[in-house]
């Protein structure tokens, strides 16, 4: 069981354990061409000749995720299949199992299962979400759009995502980037498509191949991550180093760009880009359309001091994350993904009603309780340490990831 920290009690902080291991890279050849796993009290011996191809879920430089069926037993589950020639690209398959090895006690941080080798590919196998919320915010908009269309109105995109939807999110992508800093981590990559969503209302943050060792508090590799969500201190050469608030500024852009449906830079010119993210003032939520607990929360996170940034304890504290933490998005969720199966020449289904506010009992980062069997795609996994690793997403900035 996680251990509680003390220091909050209020909170019910939960902590990894003390001084977690490093788990040393292991040469490919130790990976075998099958491995067991156990998902929802089923063990499973995935092999690449007991598999079949679904269809594919997302592609990058560095590989591509597909869903598959484990044919024996009809179970399905994601992989993603990288070159593994390169040593670079090793490298950063280790370290995102060794972070995710690490973050086993934290459901806000995608689950993974175990890893083979074959035919000179990594194969590794993780739990399934329906979307990352690039792509889940898209199809939110275009719904929303499609059923004004259908109403005669005009295109109006407000509140196509609404509040509780952004409050889960923040307390979701908050909660996984607090347990990390415990274990002296830093993503270095928040961006929507780096972070899913199911049908449950389950938002969880994946892709920790750039992230990092903190020093001192302190990151000093200034390349790592997208330079779309950088803040302006990882932009400014001759820098010492950056710290955790510089992934708060790229959490900051994410909550900003799924609320409005637009990225609030240019994105056709990196060098406009870079040189408004740093000399001109931050962008601001239009008016009259967000609660003014929304409008702080993104004002702070997009200071552009990074002194005068929350940390994660602070953010945590927020009315906004507070008061949405523990919203049923289920609904939404349902209505937003399930769009896409519905025929383009039908008419789209109206909007749920309203997305409820009320209390869920869901384990987290920050509480205690287990988590529910109804809302949870895949507990009670078991992992195989002899040769686990997994990732969830390709680190492009092009948003295409849609597993």
């Amino acid at each position: 069981m996680p251990k509680v920290n003390r220091k909050f009690p209020n909170m019910n902080l939960i902590v990894p354990p003390d001084d977690p291991p490093l788990v040393q890279p292991p040469p490919t050849s130790n990976l075998k061409r099958s491995t067991k796993i156990r998902i929802n009290g089923t063990t499973i011996e995935i092999d690449p000749e007991n598999t079949k191809p679904v269809k594919q879920l997302g592609h990058g430089a560095y590989g591509f995720v597909e869903l598959i069926e484990h044919e024996p037993s009809g179970i399905q589950l994601a992989v993603k299949r990288i070159c593994a020639s390169k040593v670079s690209d090793q490298d950063r398959l280790f370290r995102d199992m060794d972070v995710l090895v690490k973050s086993q006690g934290c459901p806000h941080i995608v689950e993974f299962y175990g890893a083979i080798y074959w035919e000179n590919n990594l194969c590794l196998f993780m739990e399934i979400l329906d979307a990352s919320l690039d792509k889940f915010y898209k199809l939110a908009y275009k719904l929303i759009s499609n059923n004004n269309n259908n109403d005669g109105q005009q295109n109006d995109h407000t509140n196509a995502i609404p509040e509780p939807v952004l409050g889960r999110t923040a307390y979701s992508v908050v909660s996984a980037l607090h347990y990390l800093h415990q274990m002296r981590v830093i993503h270095r990559d928040i961006k929507p498509s780096n972070i899913l969503i199911n049908r449950h209302g389950q938002i969880k943050l994946c892709d920790f191949g750039i992230s990092g060792y903190l020093v001192d508090s302190v990151a000093k590799t200034f390349e790592a991550g997208c330079k779309a969500y950088m803040a302006p201190e990882r932009l400014v050469p001759n820098q010492k180093g950056y710290d955790i608030r510089s992934d708060v500024w790229s959490l900051g852009l994410t909550l900003f760009e799924i609320a409005t449906g637009k990225f609030p830079y240019p994105t056709n010119d990196l060098f406009k880009q870079i040189k408004s993210v740093y000399e001109d003032d931050p962008p601001k939520l239009p008016q009259g359309r967000y609660s003014q607990q929304f409008h702080h929360l993104i004002a702070k996170c997009l200071e552009k001091d990074h002194q005068q940034r929350p940390n994660y304890l602070q953010l945590l504290e927020f009315d906004f994350l507070k008061t949405y933490q523990n919203s049923d998005i289920s609904d939404f969720a349902k209505y937003v993904l399930d769009s896409e199966l519905v025929n383009e020449t039908q008419t789209p289904p109206p909007p749920p009603a309203a997305v409820a506010v009320a209390p869920v009992i869901e384990s987290n980062c920050l509480a205690t309780s287990p988590p529910s069997s109804s809302s949870s795609s895949s507990s009670s996994t078991t992992i195989e340490m002899d040769n686990s690793i997994t990732t969830m997403s390709n680190n492009n900035c092009n948003n295409n990831n849609n597993s």
